[in-house]
Order: structure tokens, then C-alpha cells, then sequence
């Protein structure tokens, strides 16, 4: 220390220090942290492996890294490297560019082709791609085509390269370095110089708090307007992930106080000016009590409730009617011929229900298990395909879609397949050009959000009849709004039915009685019944192992099931010791652990193998036949190193490829949120229930759990938190005024 230092007090820092090698493997790697746990081959031998650990999320297996850090030591692993940033170089020897090609960092060449490569070229291989890209074909197996590729993604790589060694100055992690290379190319260091407040709403996996960070770094002023009026848009965002459609102003203001550190004068100024510009939209609508509220929404979602208001109100009112036969059918005759059909006469709810559907335009059938919901279902497509009319089934998944079809004999989709979304989320059918339907029947309704509800009532004809089928007791959507809900608000315009009754045969299931007990607020029987149990534990990482246990070997050896195919694990949060992220990486080591022969890949802090159970968590229309959609759950059926790509079979029998780089739009399966299993049914579902998500503990969630197995539920956990989500009703309505606009018309 000098001097001066020593004399104010300063602590000088000390110089990093630097080291060389190619990472051999990734131990552990923290995708939301970047936290990363490597073995590092420095050249003194594959047996003397370096220990690095820190700020690593985006380096690759075979890369050569340039390291900079610290020396330190772990009490338990000794010697360790701590990186504070690094840099991929170029490997000088033929062992580490063989090693560096066959790593599949480059699209075409795999370890085969990499050995063969290098054993032609040898130390100038990478001179040879650089320079000479043609003289490829000399090697044995490889084409002028997959020639041409491997210079095209040398090329590729080399930019992207350049353009990280300025992110990562900036603090972008590699992953994201190449997600925005993919976005502007070229142009990647001028967008996040000049204008960072961009890449939140242009690539995703960048929200508002990264686009802050690198624009802090590149010099943006903490009080700038453009800083602020992202950061308002940024709260709305986030608030329209927890299901609001709007933000009353207030809470919009105060919110943006809070996350951007600024003077509430400033927010209410930049607000104002987004109102100027459009960026966002300021109403009045009634508020809790009838209070009138100023609400201020993001465009698409204003657009959309207005919209889908109107489209309903349209369908309502229309004088046309594309089933007039059922105007004036005589029931009684009707009914008597469906029940010598069906073999099974109707209850009167039941009954209500069919004429609802047959004579209004829109309605709406509600009703929990046991109660005939899908019975009544088969009865309205039966009598409308006797008249001959064109029945159009769909549901929000694929796994509810198929259900539809077997119950009723008739073909069924996604609402997203249905509607043939495009790249943008434009639909083939909407207003101008409508399906051809005489009825629309739409199962799962609890999970449709507002903007692909309006997306699809934009699409059925005039004069067609449209039924909503749902379970309005249920976790509502994933997305903004709560649009079940909305039409089934009291004093709205839209008919509906609600079946009470429980079926005798139901009653004799633990799934069904207990689901309904749940819902009526009193805890689940758990003794005595074949299709219901529950294995108690209180420590939460006890509860993990025992629900990997349950899954992996106790479930398949008393009831046959099959672990991977027909039971799901349903976790009310994702993190934690009993969340789904931690209950993947147990459950994927119990069902298909890695063995010699089975190819895998590992991305940021997941490693896919062929036999995966994996599911999209974003929104593509790019992919796939007519998009793939955020909760499609499918199977890994294929992995080729040579090529970076990976198969996934999907849900929808649908063959989907992803390249090594888009694997950050998957995520495993074998446990999933609560939420993300509406309008999924599964033979077998596994709830572990801890007080370490105590926070998540609702009514609605756990009933939603229990409803998604058809056959069977088991319970791991604690009692304490299994009462806690008995008791705990869900605390407040979403943000939302569709059921005002429909009420008004």
C-alpha cells in the first residue's frame, strides 16, 4: 500500500491476476447469477485440472479462455481460480484446435470432422477456415455444401466475437452478446451505445434491469427522460406478466419512483409525455366499489379489451344465425334422441346448458370436476353435428385440444394452431377473413389472456354461436387479464350456465372429492383412498428427495406408471428446495441420467439429453408448422453434435428443431409450475406442498393442482402448508375493465 493511500484510509485494489487454458468442463453453472463452477486444462495435464469459479454463464466446453481474477482457497476443494471476466482466444496447438473445432462451437464440424480436419492441416487449420475456407474440400466427407457452411459460421462466429469483446466491456454476458448480434448484427454496438433502452422490447431475455445496467455503463444519465419512460414501460410490463391489464396511475407512479431512484416530478412529466406520444394510454374506468380509477395501459392491451368488448358485443347482437334450426326444435324430442344416442339422459343443468349453447351466440359453461362439464360438451357437438353444422373445437394446449377431440369424435387444435399465428402474432382468420364455423367451441376457457381471447372472437363469423367451456375457480391465465372471469361478471351481457351437481360416479373419486373440498375451503381426506395420498415430511429439501422418490421409483412399482410419460410433477413455485428448478435437476438425474453413448448439451445451467422432457417458455412463430407456444411441452428425440441442433417431439406430434443457440427457450419438464399446467391433464400428478413456498399458497393453486390428474394425486409435504393453501383465498381481482365495457356495451 502507498503511502498516500495508507495515510485516507484507501484500499488499493489488488491486480488481477491471469490465466490460460481450454475449459473442459462446466460442474455447475447458475443460469439467473451466471455463478459457474469449471475444471480448466491450463497444459499441465488432463489430471491437473485448475478449479475456476464466478462470472463464466456463456463460455463453452473446449473454448480457450483468457482468465482474469484471483488466487484463492476453498476449505473443502482447495486451490481455486475466482474469475471476475474473461475472453475466448484462439488455441495455438493441434490438440487445442481440434479440441476447439470439436466442441460445436461451429456449425458442420463435430469432434469426427474436427479430428479429420486437423489431421490435414494440422497446425494451420485455423489459418486454412480463416483464409483458405475452400481447401476444406480436401478433407475426406466434407462436400462443397458443408464446406460452404462452416466458412459461413466461421464468419458468423468471428463477428460475433467482435461485437462481444465491446458487450462484455459493458457487462453483457456471452449468451446475451449472441442474442443481440442475431437482433442487429452489424449494427449491434451502435444500438447499445447509442440507443440500450431498445434492446429490452427488441430481444428478448433483456429486460428493463440489464438495458439500465449497460446503459449506465455506456454513459446514459441516471435522470434521462429516455431512461425514465423505458422504466414506465418496463413497470407496466412486468405488471401484465402478474396478469394486470392496466395499472391504476397512482401505482404506476409511485412503482416508477421506487425502481428508477427519481424525483416523482420527473416520473409524472416523462408519464405525461408518453401519454403525448402514445407510448402508453390514460382512462378512467370504475375502480373496487364502482370508484372511477385513472388507468394507464400499454397500447396492445387497451387495444385488445376495447376490441374484444366490441367483438362480443357484435357476436351478441347479430341478427344472422348460422344454426337458426334450433330456434324453434321441439327439446323434449331432442333431448329423447340424444339420450338414445348417448345412452345417458342429461341432468336439468345439463340440459340448460345444451339449449344455452344451441340458441345463444356466446355462452358460457362453468363448473368444476364431477360435474358433467365434458359430457355436456359431447351432448352440444352431437346435436349441432346431427343438423349438419360445422363445429370448430379448440383449446389453449395441446395436451386440452386432444382430450377435446377424443371426448367428442371430432378433430380439435390449439386456439394458436386454429387461428394460424404468424411471425408478429398476426392471424390467417380474423374479422375480414372469419373461420368457417357455425359453432365455436373453446375448452380450458380459464387460461385464455386477453389478447389471444380477442385475437380469437376476432375470428368467428357472424351469426356463428360461440361457447366458452372453463373451470372459473382455477388459477386464471398466465397472461393479462382474467377474461373467464370477465364474462361470467354479474349483470354482464353473456348467458351462462354453472353445473353444481356432482356425479354419483365422481363422487366415488378421491381426486374429485377432494378437489371440491379444497375449493369449498376444508383440507383434503388423505386416509383410506386408493387414488389420493399423501406423504408427509416438513423439511424441504427431505421433501425434494422423497418427491423424486415417489416419481423416479415408488408410483412405477406400485401402480405401473410410467415416470417420464404419465406422471407430473407440479410445484406451486419455481424456486426453492421443492421448486421446479430444483426438482428438474433431481428428477432429470433419477429418469435419464447421463450414461456413456447418450449425446447431451449443455446450455447456461441446463444439460439436454436425448429422452428429455422439455417445454417451449417463450412464444415462437417462427418455429415449427404454425409457431411453437410458451408451455408446449414435448420430448428430446434427437441431439447432433455436427450439426448444433437438437429434436423435439411435441405434445402436438409435431417435430420441432432448435439450434444449440435457441436452447434457452426450453427448459425441462419433469416438474413444472402450477401455473404452467393449466389446461394439462395428466394421468398421475405429484404436489409437493412446503412452507418454503409459503408465499405462493393459495386455494386456487393447490385446487388447480388436484384437477389436473385424472387418475391419480399424491401430496409431499408438509400439513401445516397444506392448510395454509386451504385457507388462503386469492387476494385480489387483476387489474382489469372488460367486464365494465361489456356490462356497458
Amino acid at each position: 500500500m502507498s503511502k498516500q493511500a495508507a495515510q485516507s484510509g484507501q484500499q488499493v485494489p489488488r491486480q488481477l491476476a491471469q490465466v490460460e487454458g481450454v475449459l473442459e468442463r462446466i460442474t455447475y453453472a447458475n443460469e439467473e447469477t451466471g455463478y459457474t463452477v469449471a475444471r480448466v486444462d491450463t497444459g499441465r495435464g488432463a489430471n491437473d485440472l485448475l478449479t475456476v469459479v464466478g462470472a463464466l454463464l456463456g463460455a463453452q466446453v473446449g473454448e480457450s479462455l483468457r482468465l482474469h481474477g484471483r488466487w484463492g482457497s476453498h476449505p473443502q476443494y482447495g486451490r481455486q481460480f475466482t474469475v471476475e471476466n474473461y475472453t475466448t482466444v484462439l488455441p495455438a496447438t493441434v490438440q487445442g484446435i481440434q479440441r476447439y473445432l470439436g466442441s460445436g462451437l461451429i456449425k458442420g464440424i463435430g469432434p469426427r470432422f474436427a479430428e479429420r480436419i486437423v489431421e490435414r492441416f494440422g497446425a494451420d487449420t485455423l489459418e486454412v477456415i480463416e483464409n483458405e475456407p475452400g481447401r476444406l474440400i480436401e478433407v475426406p466427407g466434407l462436400g462443397p455444401k458443408r464446406t460452404k457452411k462452416i466458412a459461413a459460421a466461421w464468419e458468423e462466429q468471428k463477428a460475433i466475437k467482435e461485437v462481444m469483446v465491446f458487450l462484455q466491456g459493458v457487462g453483457v454476458s456471452t449468451s446475451l452478446a449472441v442474442r443481440i448480434y442475431k437482433q442487429y448484427g452489424d449494427g449491434s454496438i451502435g444500438v447499445v451505445r447509442n440507443e440500450p433502452y431498445r434492446l429490452a422490447s427488441d430481444v428478448w431475455g433483456i429486460g428493463f434491469l440489464t438495458a439500465d445496467r449497460i446503459a449506465q455503463a455506456v454513459g446514459i444519465p441516471h435522470d434521462s427522460p429516455e431512461r425514465v419512460k423505458a422504466g414506465l414501460q418496463y413497470a407496466l410490463s412486468q405488471s401484465t406478466d402478474q396478469g394486470h391489464c392496466f395499472l391504476p396511475e397512482e401505482r404506476l407512479i409511485a412503482d416508477g419512483v421506487k425502481l428508477l431512484q427519481v424525483d416523482v416530478g420527473l416520473v409524472i412529466d416523462c408519464l405525461a409525455e408518453l401519454v403525448a406520444a402514445e407510448g402508453v394510454v390514460r382512462e378512467a374506468v370504475p375502480g373496487e366499489g364502482g370508484q372511477p380509477v385513472t388507468a394507464v395501459y400499454l397500447v396492445p392491451f387497451h387495444r385488445a379489451e376495447i376490441s374484444l368488448a366490441n367483438q362480443l358485443a357484435r357476436l351478441l347482437r347479430a341478427d344472422e344465425d348460422r344454426m337458426p334450426w334450433f330456434g324453434n326444435v321441439d327439446w323434449p324430442v331432442a333431448l329423447e334422441w340424444l339420450a338414445g344416442r348417448t345412452g345417458v339422459e342429461l341432468a336439468p343443468e345439463q340440459e340448460q346448458s345444451v339449449r344455452l349453447a344451441l340458441t345463444e351466440k356466446v355462452a358460457v359453461l362453468t363448473g368444476g370436476p364431477g360435474c358433467g362439464k365434458s359430457f355436456t360438451v359431447k351432448s352440444i357437438v352431437t346435436l349441432a353435428l346431427a343438423k349438419r353444422a360445422k363445429v370448430v373445437l379448440a383449446a389453449p394446449t395441446g395436451r386440452a385440444a386432444k382430450r377435446l377431440a377424443e371426448l367428442t369424435g371430432v378433430e380439435a387444435s390449439t386456439v394458436h394452431r386454429l387461428l394460424e399465428l404468424k411471425p408478429g402474432g398476426d392471424a390467417a382468420y380474423d374479422r375480414d377473413r372469419p373461420l368457417d364455423a357455425d359453432l365455436v367451441v373453446v375448452d380450458e376457457a380459464s387460461m385464455l389472456d386477453l389478447i389471444l381471447a380477442n385475437k380469437l372472437v376476432k375470428a368467428v363469423p357472424m351469426g356463428a354461436h360461440l361457447l366458452f367451456v372453463g373451470d372459473v375457480d382455477q388459477l386464471p391465465s398466465v397472461g393479462a387479464g382474467e377474461v373467464l372471469r370477465d364474462l361470467l361478471a354479474e349483470g354482464g351481457p353473456v348467458p351462462s350456465v354453472r353445473l353444481t351437481r356432482i356425479f354419483r360416479q365422481a363422487q366415488q373419486s378421491g381426486v374429485v372429492t377432494n378437489a371440491h373440498r379444497i375449493n369449498e375451503g376444508r383440507p383434503p381426506l388423505t386416509d383410506g383412498l386408493a387414488d389420493f395420498f399423501l406423504f408427509a415430511e416438513e423439511d424441504a429439501e427431505r421433501a425434494a428427495g422423497l418427491t423424486v422418490d415417489v416419481v423416479a421409483r415408488r408410483i412405477p412399482q406400485k401402480f405401473g406408471f410410467d415416470p417420464r410419460r404419465d406422471v407430473q410433477v407440479l410445484a406451486p413455485m419455481h424456486r426453492g428446495p421443492a421448486g421446479a428448478g430444483n426438482l428438474n435437476t433431481l428428477l432429470q438425474a433419477a429418469v435419464t441420467p447421463a450414461r456413456e453413448g447418450l449425446a447431451e448439451r449443455r446450455f447456461g445451467g441446463r444439460t439436454f439429453r436425448v429422452g428429455d422432457k422439455v417445454t417451449q417458455i417463450r412464444n415462437n412463430y417462427d418455429k415449427g408448422r404454425n409457431g411453437v407456444f410458451n408451455g408446449t411441452v414435448g420430448v428430446v428425440t434427437a441431439l447432433a453434435v455436427d450439426d448444433q441442433r437438437l429434436t423435439v417431439l411435441t405434445d402436438e406430434d409435431e417435430e420441432v428443431e432448435y439450434d444449440f443457440d435457441e436452447l434457452d427457450e426450453l427448459a425441462h419438464a419433469y416438474a413444472v409450475t402450477i401455473h404452467r399446467s393449466q389446461g394439462s391433464e395428466y394421468p398421475v400428478v405429484v404436489i409437493p406442498v412446503t412452507m418454503s413456498a409459503w408465499t405462493m399458497l393459495q386455494r386456487n393453486l393447490l385446487y388447480t393442482a388436484v384437477t389436473r390428474a385424472r387418475k391419480l394425486v399424491v401430496l409431499v409435504g408438509s400439513r401445516k402448508a397444506i392448510g395454509q393453501a386451504v385457507r388462503a383465498v386469492s387476494a385480489g381481482r387483476r387489474h382489469t375493465a372488460l367486464d365494465h365495457r361489456l356490462a356497458t356495451g
